[in-house]
């Protein structure tokens, strides 16, 4: 089975919403959307659906050009972040509902509900109403409709948003085993890079209705092909800095400059941007040829483990990383440092020059 997408499109009242896309999803694969919210994930997931009819290109399920077929036509299965039950049926008869509006006999619907239900830890739970469930369960349970039909196609929009987080963590590493068994293609929807790298599959970064790159997300992860798709894959989103190579010197900030090493004394002289993670921007040097930069401390935000810091650089705004709790004064300077070999480097167009070595040897 193959879902296909070619040059498809759509605008509403003038405004465009997915700019023309064109995108393959293998049978039995895990397909992240990732980007931040109005990027159009849901609007693209809309369109594979069926429940929206795009404004150019075409739609091909297996092949078959599906273009403006009824969702109530397809295997089709959708399941979003308000996740919905019949509270007056029992979780058993949920699960059962889709298979009985396609005219299913009562043996199947038995065999199918008891194997999605073994499935999806619902078992012991089948003769209980939705509201006496716990979130997650409740959740599973619209999962379990969605799965019972043995759709083609699975779409899940930000199915775990509204748990906590001990929930998501729990459904986090259930899902992709959920997924592998029932052989589907499935779409999932997020806004969190980390939620997609433990997912894994495959990943299409999205940005202001456009797919900037799509491949298997350690890929597109470790090397992403521009910059708005680094700053889409990155949470907090990456830093950016622009630089000139000149010799073998990389010139930087007011009037600052660095041996250039590594990858950097590589690359042409000419002007640059370069990207780099939050989490590989330091307090203390670790490295002999670290970049070094004075910076000024704007906020900092405490995780229990961890501190994120909010920094200024000559008119750049950085978020720093940095493990621990650290006692630093707010507005006063901040000296950080910079392994080289964590460092992407961008044309001014934004396109990808030079994957960070630490990508490269992954």
């Amino acid at each position: 089975m193959t879902l296909e997408l070619r040059g498809v499109s759509k605008t509403v009242e003038g405004q465009t919403h997915i700019y023309p896309t064109d995108l393959t999803l293998e049978n039995g694969t895990m397909n992240v959307l990732l980007g931040p919210t109005l990027s159009g994930k849901t609007s693209l997931m809309r369109l594979m659906a069926g429940l929206d009819v795009p404004s150019s290109g075409r739609i091909f399920w297996n092949g078959a050009d599906v273009t403006g077929r009824r969702v109530q036509d397809r295997k089709v299965a959708m399941v979003y972040q308000q996740f919905i039950n019949y509270p007056s049926m029992s979780v058993y008869d949920n699960i059962a509902s889709p298979m009985k509006l396609l005219g299913a006999d009562k043996a199947e619907i038995d065999a199918r509900v008891r194997e999605t239900a073994e499935l999806m830890k619902l078992t012991p739970m089948l003769g209980r109403k939705p509201l006496e469930l716990s979130g997650g369960q409740q959740q599973r349970c619209a999962l379990a409709r969605a799965l019972v039909k043995n759709a083609g196609l699975v779409l899940l929009d930000e199915p775990l948003a509204n748990l906590d987080y001990k929930l998501r963590e729990e459904l986090r590493v259930e899902i992709p085993k959920i997924f592998e068994a029932s052989g589907s293609i499935f779409v999932y929807a997020t806004t969190e890079p980390e939620e997609a790298l433990l997912l894994g599959g495959n990943t299409a970064t999205l940005w202001e209705g456009r797919v900037t790159q799509f491949g298997t997300t350690p890929a597109v992860y470790r090397q992403p092909l521009d910059a708005t798709t680094a700053r889409v894959f990155s949470d907090p989103p990456m830093n950016f800095l622009q630089i000139s190579k000149t010799g073998n010197r990389i010139m930087f900030g007011a009037g600052q400059s660095a041996a250039a090493t590594g990858k950097l004394s590589e690359l042409a002289d000419g002007r640059y941007m370069a990207g780099f993670r939050p989490n590989h921007l330091e307090i203390v040097k670790h490295t002999p040829d670290a970049l070094e930069f004075t910076t000024t401390l704007n906020v900092t935000e405490l995780t229990g483990s961890e501190t994120f810091v909010h920094l200024q650089h000559h008119g750049e705004r950085w978020v720093g990383l940095v493990h621990g709790v650290h006692d630093l004064a707010l507005g006063e300077e901040l000296r950080v440092w910079l392994d080289p070999r964590h460092v992407y480097i961008f044309g001014e167009n934004g396109k990808l020059v030079a994957p960070a070595a630490y990508a490269l040897a992954a």
